[in-house]
C-alpha cells in the first residue's frame, strides 16, 4: 500500500456514529441489509423478498439519497460493525481524496470492507472515476466488499465513465429516505443520552423548530450546546439554548 494510504487510512472513526445511533424506523430495511452485506448473511429488502447477499457476485454497495439522510453515518456505522466481526475496515471521502494521488487507492483491496463516501463529487474526474473503476475490479477478485455513497441514482450521477456505472449497479442499490421529524427527535435524543446529556422531548422539539431541520446542523447545535454545558456547569434548557445558539 502506498504511503499516502498508510497516512489515509488511519483517520479516527466518530464513536458515537453506529448502527444502534441511527435512529429510523423509515430506513431500517437498508440498514439490516447493510449489515448482512457485511456479515454475508440474507437480507430482506425493501420490497419483502429476500437478497442473498452471498453470493459471490455481491461484492458492492451503492448507497445514495439527499444530504442529510446519514449517508456518511451509515458508512462510519458499516466500518465499526465490521470491526465488532473481526473484519479490517476503511472510510474514506471523495471530499478529501480527491486533492490526493489517485495512488491512495493502491492495496486497498487488500481490506475486508472499504466504504466510499459522496462518488458524486467526482462526477466530471475521469482518472477518479478509472481509479475507482480498476478498485471495484481487485476488489472483486480478492473477494473483499465495498460501499459507496452517493447523492443520487446511479443514472442521475452524469458520470463520464460508463463502466464505472455500470460496477455501481452491479451489486445491491438502496436509496435512504428523509427522515420524518419524529425520527430526527428520537436521533437527537439519543445521540444527547449518548454524551450523557438530559434533553427532554420540548427542548428537542425546540431545536427543531427553531434551526435548520438537517440533522448533521442539529448535531452541530448538539456539540456546540455540549460543550457549552460543561464550560458553564448549566443544564441543557430552553433558556440556555436561546444564549447560546441564538443570541450568540
Amino acid at each position: 500500500m502506498s504511503k499516502i494510504a498508510q497516512l489515509t487510512l488511519s483517520v479516527q472513526l466518530p464513536d458515537d456514529e453506529t448502527f444502534i445511533s441511527y435512529q429510523s424506523i423509515t430506513n431500517h430495511t437498508v440498514t439490516d441489509l447493510l449489515k448482512a452485506f457485511i456479515n454475508g448473511a440474507p437480507a430482506q429488502t425493501r420490497s419483502g423478498k429476500e437478497k442473498q447477499v452471498t453470493d459471490d457476485s455481491v461484492k458492492g454497495f451503492y448507497l445514495f439519497g439527499l444530504t442529510g439522510v446519514g449517508k456518511s453515518h451509515l458508512l462510519h456505522a458499516s466500518c465499526a460493525y465490521a470491526q465488532e466481526l473481526g473484519l479490517s475496515s476503511v472510510c474514506l471521502s471523495f471530499s478529501e481524496l480527491q486533492q490526493l494521488s489517485v495512488a491512495v487507492l493502491d492495496g486497498l483491496e487488500t481490506i475486508d470492507v472499504i466504504c466510499l463516501d459522496d462518488v458524486q463529487l467526482i462526477a466530471d474526474n475521469a482518472q477518479w472515476q478509472q481509479a475507482v473503476f480498476d478498485l471495484f475490479n481487485r476488489v472483486f477478485e480478492h473477494n473483499k466488499k465495498i460501499i459507496i455513497t452517493g447523492d443520487k441514482s446511479v443514472n442521475q450521477l452524469g458520470l463520464t465513465l460508463p463502466d464505472l456505472g455500470s460496477r455501481l449497479s452491479w451489486g445491491l442499490v438502496e436509496q435512504l429516505k428523509p427522515l420524518s421529524d419524529e425520527e430526527k427527535l428520537t436521533a437527537i435524543q439519543f445521540r444527547a443520552q449518548q454524551r450523557g446529556l438530559l434533553l427532554s422531548e420540548e427542548v428537542a422539539r425546540f431545536l427543531l423548530t427553531r434551526l435548520s431541520r438537517e440533522m448533521n446542523s442539529l448535531l452541530d447545535a448538539l456539540d456546540k450546546l455540549d460543550k457549552a454545558s460543561i464550560r458553564e456547569q448549566r443544564r441543557i434548557t430552553i433558556p440556555f439554548i436561546k444564549q447560546v445558539l441564538l443570541e450568540s
